[in-house]
């Protein structure tokens, strides 16, 4: 047995050690504590940890694009031209035109297919020609004789920067080109495609015959790879309109060889279409698919 004395050392220890106290049990769930309770994450982007995506990069083409025309329908002039007056039953034969879009196979950037060219059948008749020549001269008084509706240098220019521009045509004499260039007429006649240049063929230095191949002619560009120009009036017959298309595509084949062989060009696509209707595709023949159409029945408007 263990000794009195023993007993009592044992009671005092137990006397003077403080009192276990009950631990605080939280009975608050997690997701409800406040986010300061909880350590942010640090990251050395400061982003929070999402990393934004690259945008993606759009595919870029080195040419103009060009689609298989295997399972496309193509017509003849003569089926294109049967549908595309009805689409225009009851409209002015002389309002409406007869549009050719022909697409090219090209690259972007290159050099582009630009030419003047007199069709077999005028399209325009409403040809007014400016001539941009020293006023007062024998040349201003050749140019108003010859039909020009405006002439002049400095009095021209004043009214161009005026907004005044009664013609469609603007050509400029050889005499002049120094003035045309000191007046910095570009931002006004180039959106219009009246800016007088040598590609144009509208520098010149003998005005009638200029201004002669002027009227009845009509003037193309591409742009986007696709050369656009009217080839017709509705009124027109299938034989005149085969004239203008075959001598608009002879042109245009001339003016893609007289480009250098480092820029490829190739005909893709030749569409048929009108002032108010659709276009169609064209097979290169000429003749109508149904028997019971021929050329005799396009003859007339209807």
């Amino acid at each position: 047995m263990a000794s009195t004395t023993n007993c009592l050392a044992s009671l005092a220890r137990l006397s003077l050690s403080a009192p276990a106290r009950p631990t605080a049990v939280s009975i608050i769930p997690k997701f409800l504590l406040p986010s300061a309770a909880t350590p942010l994450a640090r990251h050395a982007s400061g982003g929070g940890g999402m990393r934004k995506k690259a945008p993606k990069k759009k595919k870029t083409y080195k040419t103009f694009r060009s689609y298989d025309l295997t399972p496309m329908e193509q017509f003849s002039l003569c089926d294109a031209m049967r549908y595309i007056r009805a689409f225009e039953v009851g409209r002015p034969p002389a309002s409406v035109k007869y549009e050719l879009s022909v697409k090219l196979k090209t690259g972007k950037g290159g050099p582009v297919v630009r030419n003047r060219i007199r069709l077999p059948f005028p399209v325009k008749t409403d040809v007014r020609i400016g001539v941009i020549c020293p006023d007062g001269s024998a040349l201003a008084t050749e140019a108003q004789q010859l039909g020009a509706v405006a002439v002049g240098q400095e009095s021209l220019f004043d009214s161009i920067r005026q907004g005044n521009i009664p013609f469609n045509r603007l050509i400029c004499h050889t005499d002049s080109v120094d003035a045309l260039k000191k007046a910095n007429l570009g931002k006004i006649l180039g959106p219009k495609g009246l800016m007088p240049s040598a590609k144009t063929k509208s520098l010149t230095s003998d005005l009638k015959a200029t201004m002669q191949e002027l009227i009845g002619a009509d003037e193309y560009r591409e742009r986007a790879g696709v050369v656009r120009m009217a080839v017709g009036q509705l009124g027109f017959t299938p034989q005149m309109l085969s004239d203008n298309v075959k001598s608009m595509m002879t042109h245009i084949k001339e003016d893609m060889n007289e480009i250098d062989d480092t820029h490829i060009k190739q005909l893709d696509e030749v569409v048929l279409s009108s002032t108010n209707g659709p276009g169609f595709s064209l097979n290169g023949s000429f003749s109508s698919t149904d028997p019971k159409v021929g050329p005799e029945h396009l003859q007339s408007v209807m």
